[in-house]
């Protein structure tokens, strides 16, 4: 085999190039958020950096090769157009990487397998949570697929671009599946990073190959950067996809210092950007680094020069969000999911109900703004629990909320119940998303059908934002603030349809 891919592969010695690509999929409804934890075309409007295909990059980069880099959905590109931007370039690619999702894999590995026509000696690889999670599956789909970055892909991407380069066999390349003639070979497992500082900044990687001003994040000041200060979670949230295919539970951060000083670059280098997201699951796990983070922010004098928002579990204490509001903390996002206490422990959450009061109650006191984030058609869901978290969510009043129901993605507990209690029997992925990009429900439990659990996220968005007494706080927020009012009135044409359709 290793002969075949000295005759059959272009090696380009030291000048070897890489093409990073974000697939086109579905651009005549919208923008496709691959990376986001549940990837669709989404109701506001939000569009995610990708991230992990851009660290991929960027550490490839690293190590000497010529890189390129396209995010398609981002341009909303057509496979044409993404087909044309790539001749443009003119260059003869050795190494072909494509990020993927569960809703878009099989549109995914057909653009790879068109690429692999137009570049018959490259070696095309997928990376993302979905061929993670079910290796041959993938590679069965297309044998124009040359393999798989299994689990973090950065390392992986990295070390097949030197065996390519240096002829060197593909077995070494641990974390590589990869074809031997006919059958798949699954290497050993690639170790997950830990020294995270090793990695270059998204933002130097942002300003290189994208353009914030295509992206958006509706709680969020617009435009704004998204990064990663560490990766992996320590929570064990039976549907979270990305810790329980590709990072892990181990929570492994970059320095407190390395940290600030990728907030005073996008200071420095992006002028228009207003606030930067930190998209770690669990940014405020470590109290203690937490805090150092905010003091060299303050240290700095960054906190006066741009906000920030992150994800925060509800067992951040009050002190520290005092702290993060004077360091620039603007917003927290938590994962509150359900008003019932018995589905938040089997959805293994481990937060309680007043667990969650307390850190509402302490967040509005530390002037931070909430964006709560529920979800329905977990396990034991009812009519009565689904009306109970509808309720906790206006009884909390936070400044934003989402409603979603549960998308189960492969290698995720969450897909296993589903599949094994016969709540999940349709294998076609192309229907984990509607026809305009948008989530589709696929669960349908013994009691409430997949449209039911539809019916009732748009009747709960309904029900929270339509109310005069949120209207009159988002009308006052606006008119005190006109920053405030840009975000709320963006984040207000985007949901807008959603609000008004009939359900």
């Amino acid at each position: 085999y290793n002969e075949k891919i000295k005759n059959d592969i272009y090696f380009g010695g030291n000048e070897m190039r890489v093409l990073f690509v974000n697939p086109p999929f579905k651009a005549e409804y919208g923008k496709f958020s691959r990376e986001a934890r549940s990837a669709m075309i989404t109701n506001s409007g939000v569009v995610y950096y990708p991230l992990w295909l851009l660290y991929a990059a960027g550490v490839t980069q690293e190590q000497g090769f010529d890189v390129d880099f396209l995010d398609a959905p981002a341009k909303q590109m057509t496979h044409q157009q993404s087909i044309e931007w790539i001749k443009q370039k003119g260059a003869d690619y050795s190494l072909i990487v494509l990020d993927t999702s569960t809703p878009s894999i099989y549109n995914d590995v057909r653009f790879g397998a068109s690429l692999k026509d137009l570049f018959p000696r490259s070696f095309v690889v997928l990376m993302g949570t979905h061929p993670t999670a079910l290796p041959k599956e993938t590679m069965e789909l297309n044998d124009k697929i040359d393999g798989i970055a299994k689990g973090e892909a950065d390392y992986i991407i990295r070390d097949l671009a030197i065996a390519l380069r240096d002829g060197t066999p593909l077995s070494d390349v641990r974390g590589l599946v990869y074809r031997n003639k006919k059958e798949i070979i699954v290497n050993e497992e690639m170790p997950l990073i830990t020294n995270v500082d090793e990695i270059p900044w998204a933002a130097k990687l942002i300003k290189q190959f994208l353009d914030p001003k295509d992206y958006f994040f509706a709680a969020a000041e617009y435009p704004e950067i998204q990064i990663f200060t560490g990766r992996g979670c320590p929570a064990r949230c039976y549907f979270c996809v990305y810790p329980q295919t590709i990072h892990g539970h181990q929570y492994r951060v970059r320095s407190a210092q390395n940290v600030a000083d990728e907030f005073e670059y996008i200071v420095n280098n992006f002028p228009d950007v207003k606030e930067v997201v930190i998209e770690d699951d669990t940014f405020t796990i470590n109290r203690n680094r937490t805090q150092d983070i905010c003091k060299l922010l303050i240290e700095k004098g960054i906190n006066k020069k741009i906000k920030w928002l992150c994800n925060a579990r509800v067992n951040l204490d009050y002190d520290t969000m005092v702290l993060m509001k004077q360091a620039g903390c603007s917003l927290i996002i938590p994962g509150i999911e359900s008003g019932s206490q018995e589905l938040l422990n089997n959805m293994k959450k481990g937060t309680t109900i007043k667990q969650i009061e307390e850190y509402v109650k302490n967040a509005k006191k530390a002037g931070l703004l909430i964006h709560a984030c529920y979800m329905v058609g977990n396990k034991g869901e009812t009519r009565e629990t689904m009306e109970q978290t509808l309720k906790f969510a206006i009884k909390l009043d936070t400044d934003t909320a989402q409603f979603y129901t549960l998308h189960p993605y492969p290698g995720t507990e969450a897909y296993n119940w589903a599949v094994e209690a016969g709540y999940l029997k349709n294998d076609n992925f192309e229907n984990w998303i509607k026809e305009d990009g948008t989530h589709n429900c696929v669960i349908n439990l013994d009691n409430i059908s997949a449209k039911e659990l539809v019916a009732f996220c748009d009747y709960a968005r309904k029900r929270y934002y339509l109310r005069p007494k949120y209207i009159l706080r988002k009308g006052i927020q606006s008119l005190k603030n006109k920053d405030e009012l840009v975000r709320n009135v963006k984040g207000f044409v985007n949901i807008a349809p959603k609000l008004f359709r009939k359900s």
